[in-house]
This record gives structure tokens, sequence and C-alpha cells, in this order.
């Protein structure tokens, strides 16, 4: 079976993008998306997602991680979004659903996605904390963003008892001048480092806004492949709502594969 795609990136975040309005793809086996992900013997890509109908929104976002689990991904939704209006898909409702429910968007200059209301982030130490944003993110701060640091504490963490099981997204992140946040980040799914990562900037964003006592306002997130931008409010329950993503999303080319 062949499969029509584009391949989009977002701050250097690259997903394999489907059109199944069609609904001829019930379901990707874990086998079919690695192969799909696969960086030398298939396209290569950070995750895949199906673009489903839905009689009450823009489009279903279906994702993928590598390794066939699915998630929600900040950055493939902005992918997903800047795909829908390439191909012309009905977008009045400037809503779409994932697997974590409902999300508003806008395209402006950038793809800008509201993310899930955030109950609450947890400082385990000065150092360290934990944030939900669609997927569970830890967050420890150090200025060594170094490819060999992010493996080496992202597979301890990820590894570890506490998330063995569940598997967790692990940010090495630092503010540096002007309140921009730098961040790296080894994915679950993924098994290593990514460019980018949108759930992670946001957690990251929100972690330091919380240390910083910020109520409301925006944070730059520097991330390898690129910036991302994260606006915010402080809810009276101590949480964060009115969460905004935002950043370029662009297509890189489109193509055909075997599955």
């Amino acid at each position: 079976m062949f499969l029509e795609f584009d391949k989009f990136q977002g701050t250097g975040n690259d997903f394999i993008v489907i059109d199944n309005r069609d609904g001829s793809l019930l379901e990707l086996s874990p086998k079919q998306i690695m192969h799909i992900t696969d960086r030398r013997f298939g396209i290569g890509a950070d995750g895949v997602i199906l673009m489903n109908s839905s009689k009450e929104h823009d489009f279903h976002m279906e994702f993928y991680n590598p390794d066939g689990t699915k998630s929600f991904c900040g950055n493939g939704a902005r992918c997903a979004v800047a795909f829908a209006q390439r191909k012309g898909f009905s977008m009045g409702h400037q809503c779409f659903t994932a697997i974590d429910g409902e999300h508003n968007y806008r395209i402006q200059d950038s793809v800008s996605v509201h993310m899930k209301d955030v109950e609450k982030v947890t400082h385990f130490e000065d150092s360290r904390g934990f944030a939900h944003t669609g997927s569970p993110h830890y967050i420890l701060q150090t200025n060594d963003l170094t490819i060999e640091n992010v493996l080496k504490w992202g597979r301890q963490v990820r590894y570890s008892e506490a998330y063995a099981a569940e598997g967790v997204n692990v940010n090495l992140a630092f503010v540096k001048e002007g309140n921009v946040v730098e961040i790296a980040t080894y994915e679950r799914g993924v098994e290593g480092e990514t460019l980018s990562c949108g759930t992670g900037a946001t957690a990251c964003a929100l972690y330091f806004a919380d240390k910083l006592g910020m109520e409301n306002g925006c944070l730059n997130v520097q991330t390898k492949g690129g910036l991302l931008q994260i606006r915010f409010n402080k809810s009276h329950d101590g949480g964060f709502d009115n969460i905004w993503l935002s950043g370029p999303a662009e297509l890189v080319f489109s193509g055909s594969v075997e599955v």
C-alpha cells in the first residue's frame, strides 16, 4: 500500500502528515510507524500524523510517536494546522480535536495552538520540576545542553523507577539574558533528543514563570531548532490557563511511501 504524504517541520521537529479524511486508514501499526519514521530505511521523522475528518471540528489529529504509541504533540499540532490550510480544509471552526480533546488555533505570521490548562507545576527541589502539558515533562535546570548531557539525563530520568512504566520527556533548561528560556529535550517514544518539542517548551516556560512569579505574559523559548513563544495566564488556583504555543510550521517536501 502506498501513502501520499507531506513532510512538515516546526523549529526542527519534523512530521509525516497524511490526509485521511476519507477514512481509508483505520489505524497504522507500530511496525508501519517505525518504518515511516526510520531515518535510514524510511523517510525519517519525529512522528506521524493522520488527519481525520470531524463533523463538529475542522479535523481530528491522530498523532503517533516513532515507536507507534499515541500522544498529543504541540509542534505536531501546529504542523497539522499548516497542513490543513495547505490542503484547503474547511477551517471555519478554528478548532480541532486530538487525543486530549479540543484545541483552538490561529494562523497569523506564525501558527498558534491553544494548549490545555495546566493545573499545577511541581517543584521537586530548587533545580527540578514537573508539568503535564498534554504530555508529561520533567525539567532539570542546567546550562549544559550538549547532546551528551541530554542523553545522559534523559535516559537516567526516563528509565528511573518513577517513570519507566509510563515514560516521561526530560528537558534540560535555563534562563538566559532577557528572560529567554533555552532548552534541549529528550523525548519518550523517540528515545533520543529532538531539535524541538512544543509541549516541552510550554512546560519549561510555565516552570520558570512559576519560579519568577509571573502572573501572565509571554516567554520566548529557544530550542536547538528555532524560537517558540508561549503566552499564559496564572489561574486563581495556582495553575496556568489561556496557554498558547506559537512558532513557524513549514512544508519540507511531499511524496509517497510504501507501507
